[in-house]
C-alpha cells in the first residue's frame, strides 16, 4: 500500500505545484480570476465527464452523477468554486511561490477540522504546538514575505482561507466516498458544479483584454493537468489513505512551486519566504504526528543499549 501512496502523491505534488504557475500566467495574461477559474472547472468537468462515459457508458455515467448531486454541489463549492477563486485572486497580489507556501497550511486545518468529524484522531501537546507553529509561519509569510504591502497580505490570507475550504472538502469527500459514489464521479460532479457556481461571476467580470496565447495555454494545462488529472488522483488517494494523508502533499508543493516560479517566471526566492515555509512545514510535521512517529521508529530500531 505504501508503494502506491508515494507515486500518487509525487504526481499530485508536481501537478498542483505547476498550477500556481499556470494561475499566475493566466491572471497576468488577461483573464479575471473568476473567468479563469470558471473556465478551469468547466473544462476539467467536461474532460472528466468524457472519462466517465468511456468507463461506464453515458447512461450509467449520468445516473451516477444524478445520485451524487448533493455531494457534488457541496464539493463544487468547497473544493472548487471558493478555493479556486481565492487562490486566483490572491495571485493577483502575490507571486506563485508565496501562494504555494500559504497553501501548505492544509494539513493544519485538516487536523483541526478532523477533531470534530474524525474524532478517533487524538491531539497531543506536540500536535497543538505544531498547529500554533504553523500559524506563526503563516503570519510570517503574510506579514513579512510580501514586503509589508497591504494587498499582498490580503492576497496571502486569501490563499490561507482557500486552505480551510480544501481541508473541509477533503474530509467531507472521505466521509462520502462509498460503493455507489466513486472518486471519479465526485471529481466530475464537483468540477461541473464549481464551474456553474462561478459562471455568473465570470460573466460579470469578463476579461478586459484578449487573453494572451500564454494565458490560454496556461488555462488548458491548468484544466487538464492541474485539475482533471489531479482530481482523479486526489479522490483515489482519499479512498485509499484518507484526507489527512492526502493533505501531506503540501509538504512537497511549496518547494516545487518555488522552483517553477524561479525558473519560468523569474520570481525571486526571498529568505523571508523560506523561513515562513520552514515554520509551516515544521508545524505540519509536528501537528500531523509525522515527526513524532519518526522519532519513535528511530528509538525502536536502535533497540536496547545496555
Amino acid at each position: 500500500m505504501r508503494r502506491r501512496y508515494r507515486p500518487l502523491i509525487l504526481t499530485l505534488a508536481f501537478a498542483w505545484g505547476a498550477s500556481y504557475l499556470f494561475i499566475k500566467v493566466g491572471v497576468e495574461g488577461g483573464f479575471s480570476p473568476a473567468a479563469l477559474m470558471a473556465a478551469r472547472a468547466l473544462l476539467a468537468g467536461f474532460v472528466l465527464l468524457g472519462y466517465l462515459a468511456l468507463s461506464f457508458g453515458w447512461t450509467t455515467a449520468v445516473l451516477r452523477l444524478r445520485v451524487a448531486w448533493r455531494e457534488s454541489l457541496v464539493l463544487g463549492l468547497f473544493n472548487a468554486a471558493l478555493p479556486f477563486w481565492l487562490v486566483a485572486w490572491g495571485e493577483t497580489h502575490i507571486d506563485s511561490g508565496p501562494a504555494a507556501i500559504a497553501q501548505a497550511t492544509v494539513p493544519i486545518f485538516s487536523l483541526l477540522i478532523g477533531l470534530r468529524f474524525l474524532p478517533h484522531e487524538r491531539i497531543s501537546r506536540t500536535r497543538i504546538f505544531g498547529v500554533c507553529l504553523g500559524f506563526v509561519g503563516v503570519a510570517f509569510v503574510a506579514g513579512v514575505a510580501p514586503g509589508g504591502n497591504g494587498w499582498a497580505v490580503a492576497g496571502t490570507l486569501a490563499v490561507v482561507l482557500a486552505s480551510v475550504f480544501y481541508a473541509s472538502a477533503g474530509i467531507y469527500g472521505q466521509l462520502r466516498l462509498s460503493g455507489t459514489i466513486s472518486g471519479p464521479v465526485l471529481a466530475t460532479g464537483s468540477m461541473l458544479a464549481g464551474g456553474v457556481i462561478l459562471l455568473p461571476l465570470a460573466i460579470a467580470q469578463p476579461p478586459t483584454t484578449m487573453p494572451t496565447a500564454g494565458a490560454i495555454g496556461s488555462l488548458l494545462l491548468l484544466s487538464l493537468v492541474g485539475t482533471a488529472l489531479a482530481q482523479l488522483i486526489l479522490f483515489r488517494v482519499i479512498a485509499l489513505f484518507g484526507a489527512r494523508r492526502l493533505s501531506l502533499v503540501t509538504y512537497l508543493m511549496p518547494g516545487i512551486a518555488l522552483g517553477y516560479g524561479a525558473l519560468i517566471l523569474d520570481e525571486k526566492i526571498k529568505a523571508s519566504s523560506l523561513i515562513g515555509l520552514a515554520l509551516i512545514l515544521l508545524g505540519v510535521a509536528l501537528g500531523s504526528g509525522a515527526m513524532k512517529l519518526r522519532a519513535r521508529r528511530a528509538i525502536k530500531a536502535s533497540g536496547p543499549t545496555s
